[in-house]
């Protein structure tokens, strides 16, 4: 890295940028403001860069760096391949919900909106089924177009702090509210993911070939949560997650003993309106047994509360493997319980 000169450095930052939201303009800003010492900090700076200094254009130039929901993405033209891999990867829930006229309706509606707005439907799609998208889609519609410009310019925020904590996990640990996650993400595991979208699209035409498909049964990932704010009688929405799996030299975590370095990465999410996450792993059938842990960003939640963050530790067995699992998380400002759901 030494030999590394400062503008070629300054450049990588803001290609890194530049695929976390496609406007050139706000990847220079954020490469002019890096580097950034937390996660938090990273996304108080691409708030202010996103709303204050990029102009309509920029916004317009992000917009259409996005696929249609729904279409191929591989077809579609982006200035990042990391960019156009991250967009399969958050519509994965929507693409292994669909079915033939879903996606055909969904196409539709999508050419209506572009007619009406003239630009592409942007929601952030990770986590959401096809039939939650469409919902709300036509919940949008009827919209003045300045009243859904300002709507899709929030919904670009959200992807854009989601592909930041992705961008920062690939560069080391992220911080988020003073609090460590070891999140390390392998490029084999985002291959995987990729895979799984492709085995789906893909089912029609080999079973007409007679051959085996290998795309997975579920319609969701075999390891989900929400959270239930218990003090108000709701949801709690807007709660950072993180899955993550113990890859120690020992066969499970010991009481007591450091464990940082040893719980690797599985999915980063936050809940929404209902307190459900987006997706924290790929949708597979058989999943890998191991001890597992979910970690709640409670502190960001609730500032005033006893609880900086929360983490639950959980074995899934070899016999278990093919069964799902559901993690809730009970809130309040001073106590916390859990247990498996459905």
């Amino acid at each position: 890295m030494d030999s590394v000169t400062p503008d070629y450095h300054h450049e990588m930052l803001e290609k890194d940028y530049l695929a976390c939201c496609g406007s050139i303009q706000f990847a220079k800003e954020m490469a002019l403001a890096s580097p950034f010492p937390s996660l938090d900090h990273a996304i108080s700076a691409a708030r202010d860069i996103w709303f204050n200094k990029v102009d309509v254009n920029g916004w317009l130039e992000a917009f259409s760096a996005h696929p249609q929901i729904g279409g191929s993405t591989s077809s579609h033209h982006t200035k990042s391949p990391a960019s156009a891999q991250w967009s399969k990867v958050e519509q994965s829930t929507a693409l292994a919900t669909a079915t033939s006229s879903s996606l055909q309706e969904l196409s539709d509606w999508n050419t209506c909106y572009r007619q009406k707005f003239g630009f592409v439907f942007l929601i952030c799609a990770s986590g959401r089924s096809t039939a939650e998208i469409l919902d709300e889609l036509k919940k949008r519609y009827p919209n003045r177009p300045i009243v859904e410009f300002e709507i899709a310019a929030q919904e670009q925020m959200k992807v854009t702090e989601l592909r930041l904590a992705k961008l920062f996990s690939t560069k080391g640990t992220v911080t988020e509210s003073g609090k460590q996650f070891s999140a390390v993400i392998a490029e084999k595991a985002e291959e995987d993911r990729v895979g799984i979208i492709g085995g789906h699209l893909a089912a029609s035409s080999e079973d007409a070939a007679g051959k085996v498909t290998q795309f997975p049964a579920r319609t969701r990932p075999p390891i989900t949560t929400h959270v239930l704010d218990v003090s108000r009688g709701s949801p709690a929405a807007g709660v950072d997650v993180c899955l993550q799996m113990w890859k120690g030299t020992q066969p499970c975590p010991m009481f007591g003993e450091a464990d940082i370095g040893s719980w690797i990465f599985q999915g980063l999410s936050t809940t929404d309106k209902d307190g459900r996450s987006g997706q924290l792993m790929s949708i597979v059938d058989v999943l890998n047994p191991g001890i597992y842990r979910i970690s709640f960003n409670t502190g960001k939640y609730c500032p005033n509360g006893f609880f900086p963050f929360v983490s639950i530790v959980f074995e899934i067995r070899e016999s278990q493997k093919l069964e799902h699992f559901h993690v809730p998380l009970l809130l309040s400002p001073f106590s916390y319980s859990t247990y498996r759901g459905s």
